[in-house]
C-alpha cells in the first residue's frame, strides 16, 4: 500500500484529473486530462521447472484472493501453462497445475472467471495439421491446484466445426465461455467448471438469413447473460455490432444497435451496477456503448486506429470504467466515470502492440491490475485509488 503522504497525492491528481468526467464537452487535450495513478511494480515468480519468460494474460479476484494466469515460455517458444495466486495482492506464489493431454503441457491460459472462490481457466496450444487452437479448460481442485478437465470430446472445442473459444465469465448458475463456429456465434456451459456443454446453431444466436454472426465476449447480468460481437450482413463487407441476451443460457434473444458504412464491432462488455456498456471498434478508432433495455446507445468515441485496432480489456475499477485498446502498435488505457466522456490513462512503461505483446487489466475493487507483456517479459503493476479515480 502507498504511504499517507503517496496516497494523499495520488487522490488529489486522480481528483482533479477526472473531475472534467462530468462535463459534456468535448474531448480536451491529453495533457490537461490524463489520469497519472501512482503504478507500483509487483514481483511473480517463477513456477517449478524449466527456466523462460512470463507470459501473462488474465487476471482475476475470487471473492478476496487473487489470481494471475498465462503461462512460462523459453527462448524456442515452447509454453507450459501457470497460475499464480495471491491473498492479499502483495505476495504471490505459483499454483500446482495438473495437465493430462500433450496440448495441456504446452497451454497458454488467456481467460479465467470465478464462482465465488472456485476459479476456472480457459487455455490453448495451437497444433495438428492446420495449426488450430487445442483448447483446454482447468478446473480447480480441493487442495487449491488446478486439473486440467479431460471429459469434453475433442469436438466441443475442436473438429471440422471449430473457430475459436474466446472469453470465459462466471456467474450464480455458473460458468460461460463465448467463441464461433462455422455455424456462427456460440456459448459453452458448465454449471462448476468439470464439464462444458457446447451451444452451437441456436436460434438468434447462430448465423441465419441476416447474416453471419460473431462472439467476442460474455458477462453476468442481473437477469442472466449478455453476449457481444458482430453480424456481417449479405450484401456488406463490413461488421455491424451484435449483442445477445439470455436468462438461461439456452434461449438467446438478439439486442439492437444502429450501424452505419463502417467497420463496427463490439468486442469486449462490462457490467457496471446492472447496466451494460460494450466497448470496441468503431470505424478508424473506438467506441462505447450501452444496453438499454434491448436498445444499444452509442455514448462516445474515442482514440484512433493506426493498424489492425482491438480491445483487449474492459473492467470497472471503483465504479469507473476502464478499458485496454489497441491501435495497432502500441496499446492504451482509457477511463470514464459515466461511459461518456473517456479520459487517457498513464501507463507505467511502454504498452506495444504485436501478435506476442499484449496489455491487459483488471480491477479489485479499488487497486487497478495492468498485465504488460512485451514479447521479451510479464511484469503486473498495481496502482491503488480512491473513489475520487
Amino acid at each position: 500500500m502507498p504511504s499517507g503522504r503517496a496516497a494523499l497525492a495520488l487522490l488529489v491528481s486522480l481528483s482533479l484529473a477526472l473531475s472534467a468526467c462530468e462535463s459534456p464537452a468535448k474531448e480536451p487535450s491529453a495533457k490537461d486530462l490524463t489520469v497519472r495513478p501512482q503504478w507500483r511494480e509487483l514481483s511473480l515468480p517463477k513456477p517449478p521447472g524449466p527456466d523462460g519468460r512470463l507470459v501473462l494474460r488474465d487476471a482475476v479476484p475470487c471473492d478476496g484472493i487473487w489470481y494471475v494466469v498465462g503461462a512460462v515460455a523459453n527462448a524456442a517458444g515452447d509454453t507450459r501453462p501457470a497460475i499464480w495466486r495471491s491473498d492479499d495482492g502483495q505476495a504471490w506464489l505459483p499454483v500446482k497445475l495438473i495437465p493430462h493431454s500433450f496440448y495441456g503441457e504446452l497451454n497458454v491460459l488467456y481467460s479465467a472467471a470465478c464462482k465465488g472462490r472456485r476459479l476456472a481457466a480457459l487455455g490453448s496450444k495451437p497444433g495438428g495439421a492446420h495449426g488450430n487452437p487445442r483448447v483446454s479448460t482447468w478446473q480447480q481442485l480441493p487442495d487449491g491446484s488446478f486439473d486440467e478437465v479431460m471429459t469434453a470430446a475433442f469436438e466441443v472445442y475442436g473438429g471440422p466445426q471449430a473457430i475459436n473459444v474466446g472469453r470465459m465469465a462466471a456467474g450464480p448458475a455458473g460458468f460461460m465461455m463465448a467463441g464461433n463456429r462455422y455455424s456462427g456465434a456460440a456459448v459453452w456451459f458448465s454449471p462448476d467448471s468439470a464439464e462444458f456443454k457446447i451451444l452451437e446453431r441456436v436460434p438468434e444466436l447462430a448465423s441465419d438469413s441476416r447474416g453471419e454472426t460473431w462472439a467476442n465476449d460474455v458477462a453476468v447480468t442481473p437477469q442472466g447473460w449478455v453476449v457481444v460481437g458482430g453480424i456481417l450482413t449479405d450484401g456488406r463487407i463490413d461488421r455491424d455490432p451484435m449483442g445477445w441476451v439470455s436468462s438461461d443460457g439456452v434461449a438467446w434473444r438478439r439486442t439492437k444497435a444502429s450501424s452505419t458504412d463502417v467497420y463496427e464491432e463490439f468486442q469486449r462488455v462490462v457490467v457496471r451496477d446492472g447496466k451494460v456498456f460494450a466497448v470496441g471498434i468503431d470505424g478508424q478508432g473506438f467506441a462505447a456503448w450501452r444496453l438499454d433495455g434491448d436498445q444499444w446507445t452509442r455514448t462516445a468515441t474515442f482514440g484512433a486506429i493506426n493498424g489492425l485496432g482491438a480491445t483487449r480489456a474492459s473492467t470497472v475499477v471503483d465504479g469507473k470504467l476502464l478499458c485496454v485498446i489497441s491501435d495497432g502498435s502500441a496499446h492504451h488505457l482509457f477511463l470514464s466515470a459515466d461511459g461518456v466522456s473517456w479520459r487517457a490513462v498513464q501507463g507505467p512503461s511502454e504498452m506495444p502492440s504485436t501478435a506476442d505483446a499484449l496489455t491487459y487489466a483488471a480491477a479489485f475493487a479499488q487497486r487497478l491490475v495492468l498485465l504488460i507483456d512485451d514479447g521479451r517479459v510479464g511484469r503486473l503493476w498495481v496502482a491503488d485509488v480512491s473513489v475520487t479515480f
